[in-house]
Order: C-alpha cells, then sequence, then structure tokens
C-alpha cells in the first residue's frame, strides 16, 4: 500500500474514534467511583455530565418543582412539570398516578417527542423526580435520567440558572401499547399481601407519620399499614448537603439493618407514592433489587377506606 494511503486510513480512523459522539448511557470521566459501583446507572446523571451533554442527543429537561419555584430559577432550557399535572384527579383522594392518556396529552403540548431523552430533576433530592421516571417505567417508557443532587448539586457546581422559559413546538407523543408494571401494586393486591403476610411492607415516609403523630393533609387517619417496617426515603441521601444518592455500600447497610433483603418480596409506600418511587428507584436501580413494588396509593388511598386495618403507636396531636 502507497504510504500517502496508510497515513490517510490511519488519520480517519484516529479522528473518527475520537470524535465520536457520547452515546445515551455512556459512561463519561464524570462519573464517580461511589456511583460507579451501583448496580445501574442506566437512568442517572452527574452535573457534570449533564453541564457536557452532546448536542446532538435529542433529549429535553424537566423541572419537576411548582411553578413559582421554577419562575425563580431553573437550569436552562427547562420545561416545567408539577405533581399534579401527572396525577388521576378521578378518584376521591389525591396522588394517584396519570393515566396514559393524560401523560401523553401533557407531553404533547410540553412538545416532548418519543425520541426524546429527559433528564428530570427537582430541588428534593431526586424525590419527586423519581415519581415521574416510576410512571414513565409503568407505561413502557424508559428514556429517562434523574440529576443526581437535582437543583442543590447543579447550583453548588457552578451551574448556570435561567428565567425564560422554554417552549417547544406541540408534538404527537405517545407511549408504547405494552405497560411494564412490575413494579407498580394496587390497593386490591397488597390487602392481600397483608392479610397473608407474605411480603415486607416498608413505610418511606418520617417517624411522626408512621407512629400516627402527625397525620399529613389528605390521609383520612393517622398511623401506618399493619407491621409494616419504616425506613425515611431521607437517609438514603446526602439530605442536609449536595442531595446526592449515598454510596452503594451505605444504602445496602441501611436496609440490610432492617432486614431488607434482596430475596424478600417488598412492598413500597408512603403518603402519595412519592418519596417511595424515591426508594423503588433506589432499590431497584442503584442496588439490583428485583423483586420491589411500588403501592401507588400510599397511605392516602389505604386510609380513605375505614374497613382497613391501621397501626398508631401514639395519640395524634398534628394535622398539617
Amino acid at each position: 500500500m502507497n504510504w500517502r494511503i496508510k497515513i490517510g486510513c490511519i488519520a480517519v480512523l484516529f479522528f473518527a474514534c475520537n470524535g465520536e459522539e457520547k452515546k445515551w448511557g455512556e459512561d463519561t470521566p464524570f462519573v464517580s467511583e461511589a456511583t460507579k459501583a451501583y448496580y445501574s446507572t442506566e437512568h442517572l446523571i452527574e452535573v457534570e455530565e449533564l453541564k457536557n451533554f452532546s448536542t446532538s442527543i435529542d433529549h429535553k429537561i424537566i423541572d419537576l418543582r411548582k411553578p413559582d419555584d421554577f419562575n425563580s430559577g431553573h437550569i436552562p432550557n427547562a420545561i416545567n412539570i408539577w405533581r399534579t399535572d401527572i396525577e388521576n384527579n378521578d378518584y376521591p383522594y389525591q396522588g394517584i398516578m396519570a393515566t396514559k392518556a393524560q401523560i401523553e396529552l401533557l407531553f404533547s403540548k410540553l412538545g416532548i417527542e418519543n425520541k426524546d431523552h429527559l433528564i428530570i430533576y427537582d430541588n428534593n433530592g431526586a424525590c419527586d423526580a423519581s415519581r415521574l421516571w416510576w410512571i414513565l417505567k409503568n407505561y413502557g417508557f424508559e428514556n429517562v435520567k434523574l440529576l443526581n443532587g437535582g437543583l442543590d448539586h447543579w447550583i453548588e457546581m457552578k451551574g448556570k440558572l435561567s428565567k425564560e422559559t422554554q417552549v417547544y413546538q406541540p408534538s404527537h407523543f405517545t407511549l408504547p401499547d405494552e405497560l411494564n408494571i412490575k413494579l407498580y401494586i394496587g390497593l386490591n393486591e397488597l390487602k392481600s399481601v397483608v392479610t397473608n403476610n407474605s411480603s415486607v411492607v416498608l413505610d418511606t415516609r418520617a417517624t411522626d407519620e408512621f407512629t400516627g403523630l402527625r397525620q399529613k393533609s389528605g390521609a383520612s387517619r393517622a398511623g401506618h399499614i399493619p407491621k409494616s417496617i419504616m425506613v425515611d426515603w431521607a437517609n438514603t441521601i446526602d439530605y442536609h448537603g449536595s442531595k446526592k444518592f449515598k454510596s452503594f455500600q451505605e444504602l445496602y447497610d441501611l436496609y440490610a439493618r432492617h432486614q431488607i433483603t434482596q430475596d424478600k418480596d417488598i412492598i413500597v409506600y408512603c403518603h402519595s407514592g412519592v418519596r417511595s418511587s424515591h426508594t423503588t428507584f433506589v432499590l431497584t436501580e442503584l442496588l439490583g433489587f428485583k423483586r420491589v413494588k411500588n403501592y401507588d396509593g400510599s397511605w392516602v388511598e389505604w386510609s380513605y377506606h375505614k374497613e382497613l386495618p391501621i397501626e398508631s403507636d401514639t395519640i395524634t396531636k398534628e394535622y398539617k
């Protein structure tokens, strides 16, 4: 082969390899050693990774906070969604996940395309963001990443903020035909579980809610589902600091102390399925548990049905 041709071929290969764009979910140098230890980071993105995200990938950033908080400053080009946008209002209580048709209509209005990869964040340690991840996973949409640390860590890492409203042309968003509800459990199935004592029921709320000292708005009674174990979701993140997820070992040890292990069927719940979605993410994505289901209606639904049993450890003193 002519030497000029050889050099030309080598040059083409070199630039082709070095100029290749990072693909969605591909390892990047911004992932820490602690993060690499997780069972999966397919649905997790770091702040530095987002800052250097390839513009060649079709993606949209979703800010899952109240509109007033969003308007006071958000990650550039983000679009706003709040909890009430992804709830089904056909029930006499709040919190049930939105229907497939609701999500399709909402996303179409916001200009989200079927091909888009969604990066979701909040200012609550990915708690609200996890709820949308969980809903979309039930409907078979997997192109989702949660921003580790959310807005708190974004600001901590000197990320820019914007008050401009990003508007996209309306789209025709459709969810896959087949559901993927392996992480979902409804009221009727849970009643059977509680009656037969066949699974670990994990309450992810705070202690005062679990004991019955506090009855949050939306709940009809105070207390917890019988025989449930409490592990506060906030213990899985650096709650008073970066809001990032704790390391694999810290998370594993946290649940092991409560005999919550991979060989058990685990049902998680909270007040309205938001905090328990976060715990579902931790258990399945970060720790690799395979037998986890999130109770959609959670305490708001369970407490509404007066015929269902509850346990309470104290006299209720607060109603906020």
